[in-house]
């Protein structure tokens, strides 16, 4: 039988996109959507793409019911605790896609974000990144979703530092994203008229996302390890290109290279390796990523400058967002990882 599943906050970027792959999901049963805005509209007044999917309309928070499987939080970070808290203990597993749980140390949060409000929560949650951590979302409760900058910028750095390949001090990451990553809400910022043929540095240093990208680095290296990045608004609505740059830790060939991105994500479906001299598609882009759940990486050696620019490209509303969530709730429950998300994007676009 699948499993009953209730969307909060379906009604953004986030919320609309994984109520598309959720309602595809053959082990899926969307059985409420929320939005206070938008409560009594149908789901397809905001999302036109699935007419003809969905009769669902959006309902208060208040009217949730507890009778689901699964909830999925779609709401802005300082407000998702708020409904952890209240379904946690209902023993219904919980996925998070705000950026409240992301973070082990309270202190950090605070840091970044504000003094948390429920720290006691923090123990229960695992960092849904499937590709470091799938054993223990497996037996997890309470999943936190990645962001998409910080996913983008993970994966890549992750096999280097784990076969101590890299420094692992003065790493430099060069993000360009799209603007759905900004919301559905209004912002100047990512306005049409500002945003057209511009491209914008708007966070050049303590970005939120590196928190998680230092966290999760340092515990693979067992040490703390420092990442320095800056994002770039540019015109494109859906996708991230992250360029990382390293240093090497002793003479390195391509072959090593293979071996510990091959060696790391052994078993890790949505991670593809490009790198083709063959094609014009020869490094990752956003374009053949879009509207999929992978992640592609990869990688040009400077011999002479002694360092490695490691290339890295996603759909941020998938396999940064709402395609990571349905992976991590495949994982929870025991089902193909692949399931609801194995498809192709498209050519050309």
């Amino acid at each position: 039988m699948a499993k009953k599943v209730a969307i909060i906050g379906a009604s953004g970027y986030t919320g609309g996109e994984l109520l598309r792959w959720a309602l595809m999901h053959s082990e899926m049963d969307v059985s409420q959507i929320t939005s206070e805005r938008f409560a009594g509209q149908a789901a397809t007044k905001l999302n036109p793409n699935l007419r003809g999917f969905t009769q669902l309309a959006f309902t208060p928070v208040k009217e949730l019911k507890n009778d689901v499987d699964a909830i999925f939080i779609c709401t802005p970070h300082k407000t998702g605790a708020q409904y952890v808290k209240q379904f946690f203990e209902t023993g219904v597993k919980i996925v998070d896609l705000s950026a409240d749980f992301r973070l082990h140390n309270k202190d950090t949060y605070a840091k970044y974000y504000q003094e948390h409000p429920h720290p006691d929560l923090l123990q229960h949650a695992v960092y849904g990144l499937p590709e470091l951590h799938r054993e223990e979302i497996k037996k997890a409760k309470l999943v936190a979703c990645p962001g998409c900058l910080a996913t983008s910028i993970i994966l890549p750095l992750a096999p280097l530092v784990k076969a101590k390949l890299i420094s692992v001090e003065g790493i430099i990451a060069d993000s360009k994203i799209g603007s759905s990553a900004g919301g559905a809400g209004f912002d100047i910022s990512t306005h049409h008229p500002e945003r057209q043929g511009g491209v914008r540095s708007y966070k050049p240093h303590g970005h939120r996302h590196t928190a998680e990208i230092e966290q999760e680095l340092s515990a693979i290296n067992g040490a703390p390890v420092s990442v320095g990045m800056t994002p770039h608004g540019i015109e494109m609505v859906r996708g991230i290109m992250s360029t990382v740059h390293v240093r090497q830790t002793g003479k390195l060939a391509d072959i090593d290279l293979w071996k510990a991105y091959r060696s790391f994500f052994t078993g890790s479906p949505f991670v593809r390796l490009v790198k083709d001299q063959q094609t014009l598609y020869r490094y990752p882009e956003p374009k053949p990523v879009v509207g999929t759940n992978f992640a592609d990486i990869g990688w040009e050696l400077d011999q002479e400058k002694g360092r490695i620019i490691i290339m890295s490209a996603i759909d941020n509303l998938v396999k940064g967002s709402g395609g990571q969530a349905i992976q991590n709730f495949n994982l929870m429950n025991g089902f193909d990882e692949k399931m609801g998300l194995w498809q192709p994007g498209f050519h050309p676009l």
